[in-house]
């Protein structure tokens, strides 16, 4: 295995190597599907690319609801086959390929009918635990427990007495998504695939009917590649209809685009030891423990303008806040919302009007010669996609390929996480910082944490909180920078840390002070700072600006004026 290292350099060295021979494999969009994909090449023995317009989970993969999990609501779809497959998936990451980053979650479903509902809800949370469990990576989660009223409001003391006669407390999992794309790009980097962001695809290389490779635009350097491969892979999500017209190819299933938005709130605006997940009249809305905060949402509705910056509208938060405040004793407001995010599933189009009757399973082309395409799918199943996507590839390579091995291969950072948990307090007593602060960089870079270390040894004040966000140590702004493939300011307070979710001050306060520390890693001058900086200020006021208008198209529109990215 090479170094794990994402860095200024290696970003370079990644995209000349790429132009220099012909790859096996080419993917094109580097969310959890794209990234996947990547490492399933590599590790199959495939001389593998990885190419990002933005940055890595840019889109859909830094903006879901951060969960791990089987999909319960399928269930009552009568969807066995996804919901099993998702659980075994759910189980794998739990106990085997990302135990550092993907952690259980308990919620509780308030019961607001007698006899019936536990009986109906009862039987499939039961149906749940047991497809679980017979999936051979179920026992990682407790069981579900029936609760009275009386200890559903012990467990969950912000529910209103009246909204519910008991409940049920059921396990699924959790894990930052964006944190988790960058591991699996830079474990399919560590298994020799050359992966770089901010290369843009601007055309398809054909031979006749065979496309043969793209070319690839360096957005910060302006340089342009011809990047040759047998095969090429779209894995551009909601994007998935705008890259097969490069080819002039309409594809052969199309994809459209259904907004969510989610709330984030402090941990002490709601009481209880549990996430929440309540029945909405269209979907489920969920409350989702988040470190010092919850998370919640989501909505589900048709999106079909900026794919780049969806943007939450006022009425999307008051939707929120509407359905969650029926059930809380205390209700929310505004003034309690620290942050406001909004993303895009990916759905295959099918008959119905209504996003939320599209699927969620996934498919797999092969529109012409050379090219594949995945799209649709959820989270959680993205390595059975990233597969299916590699399988259907190697039907146009000439060679003999070996079987998916994604299964037995964990992420960089699990490797003896569980031994440095365990020695927590010795890492804390060694290193001069409190256990708590050893636990954060455990769960979020697993034995990697010892990386971030070695920068405090070097500059001990690296070991110092940034003022305006104590969560995160300076060391892990230099860290994104150096080892994380974070090429702006913005890459770093919205998806290296949630700096941009978790602060009521949106990471404002903080962007200046995370600028000046990955300067010297870039190379940025005083002008570039200010530029990061402006950009970032500017780029919070749209999305504050966006959430005060009352819909799509006037909050699409606010959000449109802030500029995409500072050039160099």
């Amino acid at each position: 295995m090479r170094t794990a290292t994402l860095g200024p350099a290696e970003r370079s060295e990644a995209l000349a190597r790429m132009a220099e021979r012909e790859l096996d494999i080419l993917v094109v969009g580097a969310g959890v599907v794209g990234a996947g994909t990547a490492l399933d090449a590599a590790t199959r023995g495939l001389a593998t690319g990885l190419v990002e317009a933005r940055d890595w989970a840019a889109g859909t993969s830094s903006r879901s609801s951060k969960l791990i999990h089987g999909g319960l609501r399928y269930l009552e779809m009568l969807d066995f086959a996804l919901v099993r497959e998702a659980l075994k998936e759910r189980g794998l990451l739990l106990e085997r390929l990302a135990p550092h980053l993907v952690k259980p979650v308990p919620f509780l479903y308030p019961l607001a009918h007698r006899a019936w509902e536990r009986v109906y809800a009862g039987s499939g949370v039961a149906l749940y635990d047991a497809m679980s469990l017979s999936s051979g990576h179920g026992r990682g989660l407790p069981t579900h427990r029936h609760l009275t009223r009386t200890h559903a409001l012990r467990v969950a003391p912000c529910l209103k007495k009246d909204a519910l006669v008991g409940a049920l407390q059921y396990y699924d999992a959790q894990m930052d998504d964006a944190r988790y794309v960058a591991t699996l790009v830079r474990t399919a980097s560590a298994y020799g695939a050359e992966v770089a962001n901010r290369a843009r695809v601007i055309g398809f290389l054909r031979e006749g009917e065979r496309v043969v490779g793209a070319r690839v635009q360096d957005v910060e350097g302006g340089g342009e590649y011809e990047v040759r491969a047998k095969q090429v892979v779209n894995a551009t999500g909601v994007w998935t209809d705008e890259t097969q017209r490069l080819i002039g190819e309409r594809g052969m299933f199309h994809v459209r685009a259904s907004k969510g938005i989610h709330l984030v709130v402090p941990k002490d605006r709601i009481h209880s030891t549990s996430g929440l997940i309540l029945r909405t009249e269209k979907s489920v809305l969920f409350v989702i423990p988040w470190g010092r905060h919850w998370i919640i949402g989501t909505t589900d509705t048709d999106w079909d303008l900026d794919k780049a910056h969806p943007a939450a509208s006022s009425a999307d938060i008051d939707y929120l806040l509407e359905h969650v405040n029926s059930v809380l004793a205390v209700p929310l407001t505004r003034d309690d919302v620290e942050g406001v995010y909004a993303g895009l599933r990916p759905l295959l189009a099918g008959e119905s009007e209504a996003t939320s009757k599209l699927s969620r399973e996934h498919t797999v082309a092969h529109p012409a010669p050379g090219l594949v395409v995945v799209a649709g799918g959820k989270y959680t199943t993205y390595r059975v996609m990233a597969k299916d996507a590699v399988d259907e590839a190697v039907h146009g390579l000439d060679q003999r390929v070996a079987d998916c091995v994604t299964e037995d291969v964990p992420l960089v950072g699990a490797e003896g996480y569980r031994a440095l948990w365990n020695a927590r307090a010795r890492i804390a007593a060694g290193s001069g910082l409190h256990v708590a602060r050893i636990e954060h960089l455990l769960n979020r870079y697993g034995s990697l944490a010892e990386e971030v270390l070695e920068l405090v040894r070097q500059d001990p004040a690296l070991g110092e909180p940034l003022a305006a966000a104590d969560d995160y140590l300076r060391a892990e702004i230099v860290y994104a920078a150096s080892h994380e493939g974070a090429r702006h300011l913005d890459d770093v307070l919205t998806r290296r840390t949630r700096i941009s979710i978790e602060t009521f001050d949106r990471g404002a306060r903080s962007a200046r002070e995370a600028a000046e520390l990955m300067a010297p890693v870039l190379g940025w001058d005083g002008n570039q700072i200010e530029k990061e900086v402006e950009h970032y200020e500017k780029r919070v006021e749209a999305e504050r600006e966006s959430q005060r208008q009352p819909d799509d198209q006037t909050a699409d529109a606010a959000r449109l004026g802030a500029r995409d990215i500072v050039p160099l």
